[in-house]
């Protein structure tokens, strides 16, 4: 017998935890030492690329239908499995979440691509109220049809990612039965031929949501009221009438908005008390004056339309009393450019920046205006604090 055969169980099944699943399938054929090693393992992942014809998908159905029920680790940290098209049965499917789950599934991945439409439920009734769960992420075709009874105590972190909801109260059904939330993330499906309805995220525990909203979806609006939030990330790029009912969230820290709605005010009354915000200039522009942020030191405006620049800045500055560090950028349709207007902006903050200390001026090889020809005008212009440093990267 080899020497490493000779090592005891325990340290053997971290040797197999340090590679690939399929990889540590394989060595259960390397003698009766190695048999059964491998149903020891914690973290159990079945990708696409392992099993991506039809002939491997079958060969991965039938081996999981056999031996997974036989698995003996007591607890399941990662059950993690990429399908692909309809080679799975949904039962199939269903029956090893819920196998995984009466092991004390710690985290779930599920990408399920599927050309059809989702219509039968690959989610088992016992995961929605497994105890154990810390972690559930669902990408694809998966229909999320949530029980009556629902029970995700330790749940921390949720994904849902194009996925199908039964009805519009699906989500807010399930968000109310996970006491401890803090991090989720709802990406609407795109181009989809059914009305998201009205999306609602009521999380008092929540500290991280990020909500992307395509521009297909057609939805009624949405309402968010998370007290405790500290990352926002909102991206609204739907063409549809709708509206948003957005609670303020006094203990934000950070904020990414990229939306158009012709109604803001709910929206940047909610993130006052923001430190870090990243933003489309349009939509200063849509909010107009009357706005404060009292608390923001980290501004960065993404001049995507042919607004005013110096309209936007003087809007954000009067806005920002407490403001340390603004950067900018000019995007056609998020494509970064390089035009004059990037010149005029600089001048205009050197110009009534009257605490600036350093302004770092970085130019794209895109960019329309020379490095050294911008970087002599700006070095003429004039600068409304003295001890401002011009750099030029």
């Amino acid at each position: 017998m080899d020497r490493i055969s000779e090592l005891p169980d325990e340290l053997l099944v971290k040797i197999l935890m340090s590679v690939p699943t399929k990889v540590a399938l394989s060595t259960s054929i390397l003698s009766k030492r190695w048999e059964y090693l491998w149903m020891w393992l914690p973290k159990l992942e079945y990708l696409h690329r392992d099993h991506c014809s039809e002939p491997g998908c079958k060969r991965l159905q039938s081996f999981l239908d056999r031996n997974l029920p036989l698995h003996r680790a007591p607890v399941i940290e990662t059950f993690r499995l990429e399908s692909c098209s309809s080679h799975f049965k949904p039962e199939n499917i269903s029956m090893w979440v819920s196998t995984a789950v009466s092991h004390c599934l710690r985290e779930l991945d599920i990408l399920h691509d599927d050309t059809e439409p989702a219509k039968s439920n690959i989610l088992p009734s016992n995961l929605f109220t497994c105890e154990s769960l810390v972690i559930l992420k669902l990408v694809g075709e998966i229909l999320l049809d949530v029980p009556r009874v629902v029970s995700l105590p330790s749940l921390k972190t949720l994904k849902l990612q194009s996925v199908r909801y039964f009805d519009e109260e699906t989500l807010q059904w399930l968000l109310s039965n996970c006491p401890i939330l803090e991090d989720l993330e709802v990406d609407l499906r795109d181009y989809d031929d059914e009305s998201a309805g009205k999306l609602t995220v009521v999380v008092p525990s929540l500290q991280s949501l990020s909500l992307y909203i395509p521009y297909c979806q057609d939805i009624d609006g949405f309402v968010i009221e998370t007290p405790n939030l500290k990352y926002f990330k909102l991206m609204d790029h739907s063409i549809s009438d709708h509206y948003c009912l957005i609670e303020k969230m006094p203990c934000l820290i950070e904020a990414y908005l990229e939306v158009k709605l012709p109604d803001m005010k709910s929206i940047i009354g909610s993130i006052t008390s923001v430190k870090r915000l990243a933003i489309c200039s349009e939509a200063i522009m849509m909010l107009g004056e009357g706005f404060v942020f009292n608390q923001l030191e980290h501004l960065e405006v993404c001049f995507c339309t042919l607004f005013s620049s110096d309209r936007v800045i003087e809007l954000l500055l009067k806005a920002s009393s407490n403001l340390k560090r603004l950067d900018f950028s000019f995007m056609d349709h998020h494509v970064p450019q390089g035009e004059p207007e990037e010149r005029d902006i600089v001048v205009y903050i050197l110009k009534h920046a009257l605490h600036l200390k350093t302004a770092t001026i970085k130019s794209s090889e895109s960019s329309a205006v020379p490095k050294f020809e911008m970087l002599e005008e700006l070095a003429l212009s004039p600068r409304a604090s003295a001890t401002c440093q011009l750099m030029f990267d």
